[in-house]
Protein backbone atom coordinates (compact mmCIF):
# COMPACT_ATOMS: atom_id res chain seq x y z
CA UNK A 1 0.00 0.00 0.00
CA UNK A 2 1.48 3.30 -0.80
CA UNK A 3 1.53 6.35 1.33
CA UNK A 4 -1.55 7.88 2.06
CA UNK A 5 -0.97 11.91 0.96
CA UNK A 6 -1.43 14.40 4.07
CA UNK A 7 -1.96 18.14 4.52
CA UNK A 8 0.79 18.24 7.07
CA UNK A 9 4.46 17.92 6.89
CA UNK A 10 7.04 18.21 9.77
CA UNK A 11 9.81 20.94 8.37
CA UNK A 12 11.55 20.15 12.01
CA UNK A 13 13.79 22.65 13.52
CA UNK A 14 14.45 23.64 17.16
CA UNK A 15 13.12 26.69 19.22
CA UNK A 16 13.90 27.52 22.79
CA UNK A 17 13.00 30.35 25.26
CA UNK A 18 14.30 31.19 28.53
CA UNK A 19 12.86 34.06 30.95
CA UNK A 20 15.11 36.00 33.51
CA UNK A 21 14.11 38.76 35.84
CA UNK A 22 14.50 41.43 33.59
CA UNK A 23 14.52 39.73 30.28
CA UNK A 24 13.55 37.11 27.89
CA UNK A 25 16.09 35.51 25.78
CA UNK A 26 14.41 33.22 22.37
CA UNK A 27 16.07 31.39 20.27
CA UNK A 28 15.94 29.29 17.02
CA UNK A 29 17.74 27.42 14.58
CA UNK A 30 17.26 28.55 10.52
CA UNK A 31 17.14 24.71 8.81
CA UNK A 32 14.43 23.81 6.91
CA UNK A 33 13.69 20.27 6.50
CA UNK A 34 11.32 17.65 4.48
CA UNK A 35 12.11 14.30 5.05
CA UNK A 36 15.91 13.60 4.52
CA UNK A 37 15.90 16.94 2.25
CA UNK A 38 17.14 20.31 3.42
CA UNK A 39 14.89 22.85 1.76
CA UNK A 40 16.83 26.52 2.91
CA UNK A 41 19.89 26.70 5.42
CA UNK A 42 18.61 30.57 6.23
CA UNK A 43 14.82 30.72 7.48
CA UNK A 44 13.96 32.31 10.14
CA UNK A 45 11.18 30.72 12.74
CA UNK A 46 11.00 33.47 14.68
CA UNK A 47 8.47 36.44 14.52
CA UNK A 48 7.98 39.57 16.14
CA UNK A 49 3.93 39.82 16.96
CA UNK A 50 4.24 43.01 19.24
CA UNK A 51 6.84 45.28 21.03
CA UNK A 52 7.29 43.17 23.80
CA UNK A 53 6.16 39.86 22.27
CA UNK A 54 8.23 37.72 20.02
CA UNK A 55 6.98 34.11 19.06
CA UNK A 56 9.64 31.14 17.69
CA UNK A 57 7.65 28.10 16.16
CA UNK A 58 8.56 24.60 14.58
CA UNK A 59 6.16 22.19 13.07
CA UNK A 60 4.55 22.66 9.25
CA UNK A 61 6.10 26.09 8.25
CA UNK A 62 3.29 27.00 6.11
CA UNK A 63 0.83 26.66 8.95
CA UNK A 64 3.14 28.69 10.69
CA UNK A 65 3.14 31.95 8.07
CA UNK A 66 -0.68 31.46 8.15
CA UNK A 67 -0.51 31.71 12.13
CA UNK A 68 2.04 34.67 12.05
CA UNK A 69 -0.17 36.49 9.45
CA UNK A 70 -3.60 35.85 11.71
CA UNK A 71 -2.00 36.96 14.76
CA UNK A 72 -0.61 40.21 12.90
CA UNK A 73 -3.78 41.19 11.57
CA UNK A 74 -5.77 40.42 14.83
CA UNK A 75 -2.83 42.50 16.61
CA UNK A 76 -3.21 45.57 14.06
CA UNK A 77 -7.68 45.25 14.79
CA UNK A 78 -5.97 45.65 18.62
CA UNK A 79 -4.16 49.31 17.93
CA UNK A 80 -6.68 50.40 16.13
CA UNK A 81 -9.19 50.02 18.75
CA UNK A 82 -7.37 50.37 22.15
CA UNK A 83 -4.14 52.73 20.68
CA UNK A 84 -1.92 50.60 21.92
CA UNK A 85 0.41 47.95 21.49
CA UNK A 86 -1.02 44.46 23.47
CA UNK A 87 1.11 43.19 26.17
CA UNK A 88 3.00 39.96 26.17
CA UNK A 89 0.26 38.13 28.69
CA UNK A 90 -2.57 39.46 25.80
CA UNK A 91 -0.75 38.14 23.06
CA UNK A 92 0.05 34.74 25.05
CA UNK A 93 -4.02 34.45 25.51
CA UNK A 94 -4.50 35.95 21.94
CA UNK A 95 -2.61 32.71 20.68
CA UNK A 96 -4.14 30.42 23.18
CA UNK A 97 -7.97 31.35 21.73
CA UNK A 98 -6.15 31.37 17.77
CA UNK A 99 -5.40 27.47 17.98
CA UNK A 100 -8.24 26.44 19.84
CA UNK A 101 -10.59 27.99 17.39
CA UNK A 102 -8.71 25.45 14.68
CA UNK A 103 -8.39 22.74 17.09
CA UNK A 104 -10.53 20.59 14.98
CA UNK A 105 -8.07 21.33 11.33
CA UNK A 106 -5.56 22.65 13.86
CA UNK A 107 -2.19 24.81 12.83
CA UNK A 108 0.51 21.66 13.09
CA UNK A 109 3.04 24.25 14.76
CA UNK A 110 4.27 24.30 18.28
CA UNK A 111 4.92 27.29 20.18
CA UNK A 112 6.93 29.11 22.53
CA UNK A 113 6.08 33.12 22.87
CA UNK A 114 8.33 35.42 25.25
CA UNK A 115 8.39 38.29 26.13
CA UNK A 116 8.52 41.35 28.59
CA UNK A 117 5.12 41.45 31.09
CA UNK A 118 3.68 44.04 32.62
CA UNK A 119 5.93 44.76 35.80
CA UNK A 120 8.96 44.42 33.50
CA UNK A 121 9.97 40.61 33.86
CA UNK A 122 10.68 38.26 31.41
CA UNK A 123 7.92 35.59 30.74
CA UNK A 124 7.78 32.41 28.57
CA UNK A 125 4.46 30.58 27.34
CA UNK A 126 4.90 27.38 25.96
CA UNK A 127 2.15 25.63 23.80
CA UNK A 128 0.26 22.86 22.19
CA UNK A 129 -0.99 22.36 18.73
CA UNK A 130 -4.39 23.06 20.17
CA UNK A 131 -3.69 26.04 22.23
CA UNK A 132 -3.08 24.39 25.74
CA UNK A 133 -0.67 26.55 27.26
CA UNK A 134 1.58 27.41 30.13
CA UNK A 135 3.59 30.12 31.73
CA UNK A 136 7.28 29.10 32.50
CA UNK A 137 10.76 29.81 32.91
CA UNK A 138 11.81 28.46 30.16
CA UNK A 139 10.65 25.90 27.29
CA UNK A 140 11.86 24.10 24.09
CA UNK A 141 10.01 23.03 21.13
CA UNK A 142 10.09 20.90 18.07
CA UNK A 143 12.73 18.23 16.93
CA UNK A 144 15.50 18.83 19.13
CA UNK A 145 13.66 19.53 22.48
CA UNK A 146 13.93 16.07 23.81
CA UNK A 147 17.64 17.34 23.60
CA UNK A 148 17.75 20.05 25.26
CA UNK A 149 15.14 20.45 27.77
CA UNK A 150 17.03 17.89 30.06
CA UNK A 151 19.82 20.40 30.26
CA UNK A 152 17.59 23.25 30.70
CA UNK A 153 16.23 21.21 33.27
CA UNK A 154 19.56 20.65 35.14
CA UNK A 155 21.03 23.94 34.65
CA UNK A 156 17.84 26.40 35.67
CA UNK A 157 15.75 24.07 37.93
CA UNK A 158 12.36 26.06 37.85
CA UNK A 159 10.32 26.15 41.17
CA UNK A 160 7.10 23.76 41.33
CA UNK A 161 4.00 25.15 40.40
CA UNK A 162 2.66 23.58 43.61
CA UNK A 163 5.24 25.25 46.06
CA UNK A 164 3.39 27.45 48.37
CA UNK A 165 3.92 30.74 47.90
CA UNK A 166 3.88 30.41 44.83
CA UNK A 167 7.22 31.46 43.43
CA UNK A 168 7.80 33.58 40.20
CA UNK A 169 8.83 31.30 37.13
CA UNK A 170 11.75 33.79 35.80
CA UNK A 171 15.86 31.46 36.31
CA UNK A 172 18.42 33.16 37.89
CA UNK A 173 20.78 33.87 35.22
CA UNK A 174 21.88 36.61 34.41
CA UNK A 175 21.55 37.94 30.43
CA UNK A 176 24.41 37.13 29.26
CA UNK A 177 24.85 33.93 31.04
CA UNK A 178 21.38 32.99 29.38
CA UNK A 179 22.83 33.74 25.53
CA UNK A 180 25.99 31.41 26.62
CA UNK A 181 23.55 28.75 27.63
CA UNK A 182 21.39 29.13 24.57
CA UNK A 183 24.46 28.79 22.49
CA UNK A 184 25.61 26.06 24.17
CA UNK A 185 22.33 23.51 23.87
CA UNK A 186 22.09 24.40 20.61
CA UNK A 187 25.78 23.38 19.45
CA UNK A 188 25.03 20.25 21.07
CA UNK A 189 21.75 19.05 19.95
CA UNK A 190 22.86 19.88 16.51
CA UNK A 191 25.45 17.39 16.94
CA UNK A 192 22.57 15.07 17.26
CA UNK A 193 19.56 15.85 15.59
CA UNK A 194 19.64 16.56 11.44
CA UNK A 195 16.42 18.47 11.67
CA UNK A 196 18.56 21.12 13.73
CA UNK A 197 21.08 23.28 12.07
CA UNK A 198 23.23 25.89 10.43
CA UNK A 199 22.67 28.73 12.23
CA UNK A 200 20.82 29.59 15.81
CA UNK A 201 18.96 32.92 15.69
CA UNK A 202 18.80 34.41 18.97
CA UNK A 203 16.92 37.39 19.96
CA UNK A 204 17.10 38.82 23.37
CA UNK A 205 14.02 41.02 25.10
CA UNK A 206 14.99 43.82 27.74
CA UNK A 207 13.94 47.42 28.95
CA UNK A 208 15.89 48.39 26.24
CA UNK A 209 14.19 47.36 23.04
CA UNK A 210 14.76 43.80 21.14
CA UNK A 211 18.55 42.75 20.12
CA UNK A 212 19.23 39.94 17.66
CA UNK A 213 22.43 38.00 17.22
CA UNK A 214 23.15 34.67 15.34
CA UNK A 215 26.17 31.77 15.35
CA UNK A 216 27.02 29.24 13.03
CA UNK A 217 26.07 25.83 13.97
CA UNK A 218 27.13 22.72 11.72
CA UNK A 219 26.06 22.28 8.89
CA UNK A 220 26.20 18.60 7.44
Amino acid sequence: MGSRWSPYDNNGGTCVAIAGSDYCVIAADTRMSTGYSILTRDYSKICKLADKAVMASSGFQADVRALQKNLAAKHLTYQHQHNKQMSCPAMAHLLSNTLYYKRFFPYYSFNVLGGLDNEGKGCVYTYDAVGSYERVGYSTQGSGSSLIMPVLDNQLKSPSPLLLPAKDAVTPLSESDAVDLVKDVFASATERDIYTGDAVEIVVINAGGIRRESIDLRKD
